[in-house]
């Protein structure tokens, strides 16, 4: 698996053996959690035809886990299961990060990035078994702004299926280099970079521009991200390590639930 991490502002591949290192090396919207947040990908993504055969984007990594094929999710309840076990919680982040809430978004919620670059919740596609959104908050402190990030997990019928979403996400940041999260709230100057993107986040209630980041990875049938909004007095930097520890974290977990017992 291969691993997209943006620090001081550029990005690089980095190979899932070394997540471990992040983890110990990594220190560790009006906003409303849980509900309109950027995904990981959007439900309107499938697969195409060219010349009469299937065709598939090169989204996902080369090297991916060797699975256990019976730890493969089939249906809703079991990939339910696994997302539980696999999706950040606030220690995924490090010292300082809590829950906000509402904590989680709705079992049936899926964010999609219209035409006029305005995000806007819909039903998920077929394509997804489930998936989940989770929100948390490192709190305001003197002289800083609180730190708003969201975790998403989202496990697909297919590979295929989660490597479209890959895509999509890659010509979302083309097509609205400015975009609308919810009220108020805007990220904008995106430059995306296989599957990191920063750029400015403005908000109506803690102004702007700060740092933003996002991250996603897909390996198998699954699909992860992490974005990270920054706020008065908060650097790039602190921003970057937060996405970057919590994304490793799931990707530790995520290769533990469906990889061959030894």
């Amino acid at each position: 698996m291969t691993c997209h991490v943006p620090l001081r502002g550029g990005r690089f591949a980095l190979p899932l053996a070394l997540a471990a290192v992040l983890l110990a090396g990594c220190t560790g919207a009006a906003d409303e959690p849980g509900t309109t947040e950027r995904r990981d990908a959007s439900s309107s993504a499938a697969p195409g035809t060219v010349d009469g055969t299937d065709a598939e984007p090169s989204a996902e990594p080369a090297k991916t886990p060797d699975p256990d094929p019976a730890r493969l999710p089939k249906t809703r309840a079991a990939a339910l299961d696994l997302i539980d076990r696999v999706i950040a919680d606030p220690d995924s982040f490090g010292p300082g990060v809590v829950k906000r809430s509402p904590y989680e978004s709705g079992p049936d919620t899926w964010p999609v990035l219209g035409e006029d670059c305005v995000w806007q919740q819909r039903k998920p596609g077929h394509s997804v078994l489930a998936t989940l959104t989770r929100s948390f908050e490192v709190p305001a402190e003197a002289g800083k702004g609180p730190v708003r990030l969201g975790a998403v997990v989202t496990v697909h019928r297919t590979r295929g299926d989660a490597a479209w979403e890959m895509a999509e996400s890659i010509e979302e940041t083309m097509r609205c280099p400015t975009q609308q999260l919810r009220e108020g709230e805007l990220i904008g100057s995106m430059v995306a970079d296989a599957l990191s993107e920063v750029g400015e986040y403005r908000s109506s209630e803690l102004g702007g521009p700060h740092h933003y980041a996002w991250q996603q990875a897909q390996t198998l049938q699954f699909t992860v991200a992490v974005t990270g909004k920054g706020a008065k007095g908060r650097t790039g930097d602190e921003i970057d390590n937060l996405v970057v520890q919590a994304q490793a974290a799931m990707l530790v977990r995520l290769e533990s639930a469906v990889e061959k017992q030894s």
